[in-house]
């Protein structure tokens, strides 16, 4: 009697004990696939859309509105320096060719001999009128000539810092673009010459990112 009841004792533990592991085994399966549910939606999650900038676009605006391209790229400090840098050939222009039309004026008196006129010397520039009343035509035509390469002078420059502000509107827009990441390193290493002994150089190191796993078997 009693053999059968510790058969009947051990039968009925072993029902339990594999009923409890399966319920064990069921509810680490529900977890296992939650977590990894979890970590597909996290993956296929939409990122949010990265702007791109478009270097035909900066080059566009810069060309239309000088600045506009800096603007554009959210370079907002270059602003005072490329309406600086086409400012200053403006002014200078326009000094220039305002003393151009003096001496020109002053020249056109001395040669009609319209120097003993007085509405005519009225018109002429107090700093010119001297030149005007000696007669004295050669240093007006050099400062002619001088304004009138000074004013040449200037439009290059304008030119030249308008066409500078549109190539670093793209430029920028270009960089905007480049991705630099830890897979780019540049390190210091020893290395062994023969001829010279130890060395030190620099090693630049392109090495792709690796693949990240759901799960970690470590």
């Amino acid at each position: 009697m009693r053999g059968k009841t510790h058969i009947l004792l051990i039968l009925a533990v072993l029902v339990y004990e594999s009923g409890s592991s399966q319920k064990t085994d069921s509810s680490r399966s529900t977890k296992d696939t939650s977590t990894l549910k979890g970590k597909l939606a996290d993956t296929t999650k939409a990122k949010p859309p990265i702007k791109k900038y478009d270097p035909g676009r900066a080059s566009l605006y810069s060309a239309i509105v000088p600045g506009l391209g800096q603007i554009y790229n959210k370079k907002y400090w270059k602003l005072p320096l490329v309406y600086a840098g086409l400012g200053i050939p403006v002014y200078t222009f326009i000094y220039n060719r305002t003393w151009y039309n003096k001496t020109r004026y002053a020249l056109a008196v001395v040669a009609n001999n319209s120097s003993g006129n007085a509405d005519s010397l009225a018109a002429v520039d107090p700093k010119l009128l001297v030149f005007v009343q000696i007669g004295d035509a050669t240093d007006l035509i050099k400062y002619r000539n001088e304004f009138r390469q000074d004013e040449d002078y200037s439009v290059l420059v304008f030119l030249l810092f308008y066409a500078l502000q549109i190539v670093d509107a793209t430029v920028d827009a270009h960089l905007k673009e480049f991705n630099v990441t830890d897979d780019l390193s540049l390190q210091l290493k020893p290395a062994a010459v023969p001829s010279s002994g130890v060395s030190l150089g620099l090693a630049l190191d392109f090495h792709k990112a690796k693949p990240k796993t759901l799960f970690d078997n470590r």
